[in-house]
């Protein structure tokens, strides 16, 4: 595999050189940008034309992750050879709207060659969607046995505008699903968290796929606002300091995080990144840089060990949650630090901050949208 990343900090508009990554004849190209960046059309243009063979995937970001650290309004492309008989394609869908995500993630699976499949890699919007019935969709397609991996777009927490890039151009409703083929692809990942539950254990009783409305009896915003305090008059977006574990029944954790994206006054609800249960429980969460610095670090901890073959240089694809980074502040790119120190020095690193992470739990394939965790997709080739 061979990998070459350029990275571009400029004014929204200003064209870029991506001539120079033209010499490697890739296969995939991975682009994660600000907002603004990746909405100008003149990138797709310039990347069609001087790439006109690669499949090109990538959404906008709350932050984007390169081997520089971690950047804010960048463009990072990252340029992907494989020289083995790995191969890729990709699918497109667009989501028109919330009820719409499971159709889309069946409309993916079914514009996919099953024969060799080995991965996904899965880009979207990041607002106006429901990240666990997307990927319920795809796998009902393409069977619970390949492993899914990658993020919802943001907007630097704006909840307003993300956009998704496809070989076929900048979409703000488009998912995107990159299938990677080969006997000789080498695919780990790892996702973990580092978040403590504090407060009382709520009972779900009236929520609807990603929609809370009632926590014991009472209005989830409600009861949502009376835990925060002073932070309440900053919702949605001081929902991503205080996220929910999911608990079962019993009352025994899920091992899912969900984030708010948004709120409804007129109808006292919670709008959430994914799924939750509507038999079950949810408790209240909170982090220290520390205990999220560590929560990377495992992660990778992880993604090496689900690596059961011998590797070459490899693509590390990270994707984190942008409720970490408001946690983390200024020392953001430590976590980064702990991915990569994990990893080695053979590894290059792309990724983002996102609104939603997609990853397998463990080393299975039962593949769930996260929250507010470190997902890592590595990449490589057996020799």
């Amino acid at each position: 595999m061979k990998v070459l990343q350029q990275v571009y900090v400029s004014q929204p508009g200003a064209r870029q050189d991506v001539v120079p990554l033209a010499t490697l004849n890739p296969q995939l190209v991975l682009v994660f940008a600000g907002p603004q960046q990746l909405a100008n059309p003149q990138l797709h243009q310039q990347l069609r034309s001087a790439l006109p063979d690669a499949v090109l995937a990538g959404c906008s970001t709350a932050g984007e992750i390169c081997a520089q650290g971690v950047l804010e309004n960048s463009i990072v492309i990252t340029a992907v050879r494989f020289e083995s008989d790995a191969r890729v394609a990709a699918a497109r869908a667009e989501v028109r709207a919330m009820e719409d995500s499971y159709a889309a993630g069946r409309r993916l699976g079914e514009l996919l060659e099953p024969t060799g499949l080995r991965a996904i890699l899965l880009f979207g919007k990041g607002v106006e969607i429901n990240g666990s019935a997307l990927i319920d969709g795809l796998v009902q397609v393409i069977g619970a046995n390949i492993p899914i991996t990658g993020g919802l777009g943001g907007d630097n927490g704006a909840f307003h505008s993300t956009y998704t890039l496809t070989t076929d151009g900048v979409s703000r409703s488009a998912v995107v699903a990159v299938g990677l083929y080969g006997e000789h692809l080498a695919v780990g990942h790892g996702s973990y968290g580092g978040w403590s539950a504090f407060g009382p254990v709520r009972r779900v009783t009236r929520c609807d796929g990603n929609i809370l409305y009632e926590l014991d009896g009472a209005p989830a915003l409600q009861v949502y606002k009376n835990y925060l305090g002073e932070y309440a008059r900053d919702l949605p977006a001081s929902g991503l300091l205080f996220p929910f574990e999911m608990l079962r029944e019993d009352q025994s954790s899920v091992g899912l995080i969900r984030t708010i994206l948004g709120i409804d006054e007129e109808q006292g609800s919670l709008i959430l990144a994914g799924d939750i249960d509507p038999n079950g429980f949810l408790r209240l969460m909170h982090t220290t840089t520390d205990g999220l610095v560590d929560g990377a670090e495992e992660a990778a901890r992880r993604t090496l060990a689900s690596m059961t073959a011998e590797r070459g240089d490899g693509l590390a694809l990270l994707v984190s949650c942008v409720g970490r980074k408001l946690v983390m502040g200024d020392q953001v790119e430590e976590e980064v630090e702990s991915v990569t120190a994990q990893l080695g020095a053979d590894v290059t690193v792309t990724g983002f901050y996102s609104y939603g992470e997609i990853s397998p739990f463990a080393s299975a394939t039962d593949c769930k949208l996260h929250n507010q965790t470190m997902t890592i997709t590595l990449l490589g080739e057996r020799p």
